[in-house]
């Protein structure tokens, strides 16, 4: 256990317009990883995407609604409870936000933006958007890139920069927050058509990897953290094969020693794992998901955790120290799960 014998927790964000049951704490066995389910509080629509604030006293989620807000949780004990109402992001669909430079910032999948939440000391929200940064560009998808629609935001390893994914624009934008204010640093363009959707860091700062979401494959970068720099490296598929039809990868995932990398995929419901060979990835092994959908994608303490959208459950793998690949274990059963996070 966690913090001298804390039981660890973990937390769900599940879609309540699919019948989920809004924010869901679990406790996370200290050996096996398994998780059980706890506590559920529905005071907000769809909050599908989740983070906790430093010190872990405070959970912040996004309201994934065309309105798009962003709602603040106390979590001292097993039930989450609201801090307030929550406040809007002057943009539509929020669909992931991360805490940085004393800001909650969303990035709005509805809108193509990245909005900055200001948080008081004690990790209350202090008030609707202080600034929002709107992207602009397309991509030759057709249907999905006429517009640009920012799929994640997060700090980097250093803390420096945000660093923000686009998928209708085919690109990486790395940002600071002035005056409450998300400004942009600079933008790296990835391949045209690759749709980018999520991105994960390796541990020690000098990598960064892309999971794609219209074209299945990671593009693997490397990451400047003096200068905030971006630049990719190379690209590989995330399925041994060509799927039969779209293949919607969505989740990304680094080992902790940084030897590994899994993603998830949707359309083919399962996970992919990954050496990490320098500047290159080896696929070495896919497994069943244990579900429909995997929306997300989580590691911690050795194991990987899948949230399976359609098939409502989150389904948890030990994941073998030697190649990486991960062993089915358990699940438990939730409608409409979009995440997990652990305290």
């Amino acid at each position: 256990m966690a913090d001298g014998g804390r039981r660890r927790r973990a937390f769900i964000g599940s879609f309540t317009a699919a019948g989920g049951p809004g924010v869901v704490t679990a406790a996370v066995h200290p050996h096996s990883g398994a998780l059980a389910l706890l506590e559920s509080v529905d005071g907000v629509p769809d909050p599908s995407y989740l983070a906790l604030a430093p010190g872990g006293r405070t959970l912040y989620a996004v309201s994934e609604t065309a309105d798009g807000a962003v709602a603040a949780y106390h979590v001292h004990d097993d039930k989450p409870r609201l801090a307030g109402p929550p406040v809007p992001v002057d943009a539509s669909g929020p669909a992931h936000l991360s805490v940085f430079g004393g800001h909650v910032l969303t990035a709005n999948y509805g809108s193509g933006s990245v909005s900055a939440v200001p948080v008081r000391p004690d990790g209350t929200l202090a008030g609707a958007a202080s600034g929002v940064l709107q992207h602009t560009g397309s991509g030759p998808h057709e249907r999905r890139q006429r517009a640009p629609h920012a799929h994640q935001v997060q700090p980097d390893p250093s803390g420096r920069w945000a660093v923000s994914v686009d998928l209708g624009t085919d690109s990486v934008r790395v940002c600071t927050v002035v005056d409450g204010v998300p400004v942009l640093h600079r933008e790296f363009a990835l391949r045209p058509g690759s749709g980018p959707r999520h991105l994960a860091f390796r541990p020690d700062g000098r990598y960064a990897y892309v999971v794609n979401e219209l074209t299945p494959t990671v593009t693997v970068c490397r990451w400047d953290a003096a200068g905030g720099s971006l630049r990719p490296l190379s690209e590989t598929p995330v399925l041994p094969g060509a799927p039969a039809g779209d293949a919607y990868p969505s989740g990304i995932a680094v080992s902790p020693d940084g030897r590994f990398l899994w993603t998830a995929t949707r359309g083919e419901d399962v996970l992919t794992t990954f050496a990490v060979e320098g500047d290159h990835l080896r696929l070495t092994a896919t497994v069943p998901c244990g579900g429909h959908w995997p929306r997300a994608l989580a590691e911690s303490d050795g194991h990987l955790y899948a949230a399976n959208e359609r098939s409502g459950n989150i389904t948890w793998f030990t994941v073998d120290e030697e190649t990486g690949v991960p062993r089915y274990d358990g699940q438990v059963e939730i409608p409409a799960p979009s995440c997990v996070i652990f305290d």
